[in-house]
């Protein structure tokens, strides 16, 4: 009897153990499965427009280019590489890079070519705006950086950017956070009419395909880029020395050419370079993202952009679409800091 109260007295510590074990090695299966959430849920809250500027920006040969870049948080830490758009800058992430960098992220935002302190470095460079390029450029830029790998988010000429790179150099693409989903497209689909609404919202694209276009943007690109900024944003209440911080990068002396040649280029009305044919080749084939993905969009978003329900197919890996609401635009970042920078850190956690 007694051996027998022994049995049942070691069998219950051993159901014992085990069961706290489990119950140990549970949580921290939770805790490793869901990391971002942890870093996400301790975001301080933040007011749109809190900052006003980055510290002193950088300086690096990459590529074809001298980048000029902003950068917060630990040198050390999980790289983020936020890209922006047209008629945009840096300026867009001013808000969201502070709150990643006190994650504990490395964020690093650079000036697109043609746009703030970033220069060709020959003055013989084609200024070829085409999606393929700036794609490239950010490539160099990371290999300039020593990076081998990072989670990269964008919106507008950003996630396109974005999304070229998760499809032609998916081992370097972490995770990313897409606003207005998969933009990836061809010359060839661009050429296909589209239904009058939807043409009337493409009207400055159709303007830049003409001389008077180009010279109207050239003679007019702070009242232009304003009145996009008040098209794509229309519940957005920025102020004039908010739009004028980022209306300075304009003065870029390649800014209007890279601008016009990307929206010529798109309709096939302008060349790009033979050197970037075989990647114009694969993108033409719309080819399926299999990086970790969020995409996001605006409820009040005034810039052309697709349905949601169009591209979800499009996203392999894991993915997740969220609306943003509260009257947020294109501009989604500097607009609505704190939820993009928990979509970051939440596609990361993926």
């Amino acid at each position: 009897m007694v051996d027998e109260i022994n049995h049942d007295r070691r069998r219950f510590l051993a159901t014992a153990i085990m069961t706290i074990a489990s119950a140990e090695l549970g949580m921290i299966g939770s805790a490793n499965a869901q990391p971002s959430k942890t870093k996400s849920a301790s975001l301080p809250p933040i007011k749109p427009g809190t900052n006003k500027s980055f510290g002193p920006l950088k300086q690096i040969d990459a590529g074809l280019l001298n980048v000029g870049y902003a950068e917060a948080g630990p040198p050390d830490g999980p790289p983020v590489i936020l890209l922006h758009g047209w008629p945009y800058d840096i300026h867009s992430y001013v808000d969201v890079a502070p709150l990643l960098a006190s994650t504990g992220c490395r964020v690093i935002v650079p000036y697109v070519r043609g746009y703030g302190t970033t220069r060709f470095l020959s003055s013989e460079t084609f200024r070829n705006g085409q999606p393929s390029a700036l794609a490239v450029d950010m490539i160099t830029f990371m290999d300039a950086l020593k990076i081998e790998r990072a989670t990269l988010a964008g919106f507008d000429w950003g996630a396109r950017t974005a999304n070229i790179m998760a499809v032609l150099w998916q081992e370097r693409c972490k995770a990313m956070v897409s606003v207005s989903g998969y933009l990836i497209g061809s010359q060839e689909s661009a050429r296909m009419p589209l239904p009058p609404k939807n043409e009337l919202e493409w009207w400055y694209q159709y303007y830049f395909a003409t001389e008077r276009g180009r010279a109207g943007y050239e003679k007019y690109t702070h009242d232009f880029a304003k009145l996009i900024w008040q098209i794509a944003s229309p519940k957005w209440k920025f102020d004039n020395a908010t739009f004028e911080r980022t209306a300075a990068s304009f003065d870029n002396p390649d800014h209007v050419s890279i601008v016009i040649h990307n929206y010529r280029w798109r309709l096939g009305l302008a060349e790009g370079e033979p050197k970037y044919d075989d990647l114009e080749k694969r993108l033409a084939a719309f080819p399926v993202i299999t990086v970790p993905t969020i995409t996001l969009q605006g409820d009040a978003d005034g810039a052309p952009r697709p349905d949601p329900s169009s591209y979800a197919k499009k996203f392999s890996g894991k993915y997740s679409h969220r609306l943003i609401k509260g009257g947020i635009g294109h501009n989604l970042p500097q607009e609505a800091p704190q939820a993009f920078a928990k979509a970051v850190l939440d596609v990361d956690g993926y």
